[in-house]
Formats: C-alpha cells, structure tokens, sequence
C-alpha cells in the first residue's frame, strides 16, 4: 500500500517552501510573495507556497493531470509561480513535469495497483470511453473484454444487449453480467487476486480455440513508439492471444497512460486497428497513432 502523496514530512515540507532564508525572504518579498489568493471565495484567503503545493497534489490525484494555464487562473497567481511549484514537486518525485503541466508520478515498471485504486482514478473519463465502445457494438457480435477498470465499465455499458456473446478472462466481469441476456465465456486459469482476472496456459489454451469479432484491450502503459504494456508477464500473455483471436483490437484507456512503459509488452500500436481515449492524449501522440493508420476516437 502506497501513502497518499500529499502525506509529507516535516523534512519534505521544509524542502518544499521557498527555498530563502528568512532574511532574504524579507529583504526580497516584504511578505506577499509567499501567499497568493484564492479568489473563489467570497473573501480572499492566504496560501501559503505548501498549501498551494499540497493543493496542486490533490487536484492531481483527482484529475489525473494540471495545466500550468489552469492552475495560475485558480490560485490566482502567476505561471512562473505555478512552474516553480511544479518543478519544486517533480524534484520531490511527486509529480511527472511535462510541457504546460504535470501529470503524477511515473509508476514503477513492476507496480500493479489493485482493481478498486484503479477504480477510484479518472472515472469520468472511464464513463465517456465505455459509453463510446458500447456504441461501437452490434446485436449478434462475439467480444473479448480483458480485465480491468475500462473493460468493467464497458460491460455495465453492454447489459441491455439481448444477442451478445463476451469472452473474458475477468471475474468480476462475468459477474457484471450475471442475470443479463448476454452470454458469458470464462476462460478459466488461474485467478490473480488483484486484478480478479485469470491467467496462464489454461487461459491462453481456451483463447486460442475461440474467434472473436472485437476486442476491447486495457492497458496500464501506452507508449506510441513501444507498444501497449502491462505490469503482469502473465496478464500480458493471455492479451496477446487475445488480440492474435480477434478480428478487431481496440485499446481502450483514458489519457494519463499515455508515456508510460510497464514492465511487459503486449503488443506494439501497429496490431491496433483504433483507440478510444479521452481529449487529454498528449497532442505528439496523437498524431503519431494516426500517422502508422490508427483510427483514434476522443470522448
């Protein structure tokens, strides 16, 4: 279990104020350069340059990314005030700086977070992403939907559908359909606690006898130049049959895993034929998928 970000300590919380000495703070700044205002409320309130920080972190969390533009409207301060902060943070390991803005930390290649911490990230994003696939479905169709926070938000999309057959190596997913018209193949394996999929050569053993008109793929890494990735060697397995098995793969994530690496590669972005992301995807990337024939859909 990792601590919350936002948890400092007294050593980190003294690194990430101004920096000064408190004689050349005064000399420099006779005291309104270490507070800015919020004027969302109706009297104004002083921030001081960790509140903000601290702020900053929480609204990362929540949001899944800042914008320096954003920022400095909603702490009404300057830009250069909100990079200095950014660069304060990402020096701290706390945030991932990138051009106009931040996005969190760079997981760790072997980090694999559990179905419920993902769940809680970038929901709304997840919401329009779901709604978006399932209108990419026909009566009548056979899908593979992998395991994962997208996938499961997909299948609640799907519950109406009354000539429909998903594979999944996902039990919760099974589960979300349970008592619905849609029928349901399980492949079998063995059960990774974390994620509530199953793996291994039972799994890839009952893939590779099936066909499947459409898969929908989450990811936990999408790097444009190496491929979709995983943090699980054996997770990555079973989707690579799954995506040799289906007509069409469709990688479905919102943008916060956009330059990322994770430990294992499924598959590189050419075995794609589209993704379904959210308007945040960094603009370079973008245009590198529909430049190798990737059809992408914003939402």
């Amino acid at each position: 279990m990792h601590s919350s970000p936002t948890a400092f300590s007294s050593k980190q919380s003294l690194r990430l104020c101004s920096g000064q000495t408190k004689a050349n703070a005064i000399k420099r700044n006779p005291a309104a350069r270490n507070i800015v205002y919020n004027t969302d409320s109706p009297q104004a309130i002083p921030v001081l340059n960790e509140e903000r920080r601290r702020a900053i972190l929480d609204l990362l969390t929540h949001q899944g990314r800042v914008l320096v533009t954003e920022l400095a409207r909603q702490f009404d301060t300057s830009q250069v005030t909100i990079r200095k902060d950014l660069e304060i943070l990402h020096a701290h390991g706390l945030v991932h700086r990138t051009h106009g803005g931040a996005l969190p930390s760079r997981e760790g290649a072997l980090e694999d977070p559990t179905l419920r911490e993902k769940e809680k990230l970038h929901h709304h994003e997840k919401l329009r992403i779901a709604e978006s696939a399932a209108g990419k479905v026909k009566e009548g169709q056979v899908l593979i939907l992998d395991s994962g926070t997208t996938t499961t938000a997909i299948a609640r999309a799907l519950r109406g559908f009354q000539n429909l057959t998903i594979i999944t190596n996902a039990v919760n997913i099974a589960a979300e359909l349970a008592g619905t018209a849609v029928e349901v193949i399980l492949t079998g394996g063995t059960l990774r606690k974390n994620s509530f999929s199953l793996v291994g050569p039972i799994a890839e053993e009952t893939l590779r006898r099936l066909s499947a008109d459409l898969l929908f793929l989450g990811v936990d890494g999408f790097d444009v130049q190496y491929g979709l990735s995983t943090p699980n060697l054996l997770e990555a397995k079973v989707n690579r049959v799954m995506v040799e098995v289906a007509k069409k793969t469709v990688a479905v994530c919102d943008s916060s895993k956009f330059g990322r690496r994770s430990l294992s590669l499924i598959v590189p972005p050419s075995a794609l034929q589209e993704v379904i992301t959210d308007r945040g995807i960094p603009k370079t990337d973008l245009r590198a998928l529909k430049q190798t024939g990737v059809e992408v859909t914003l939402v």
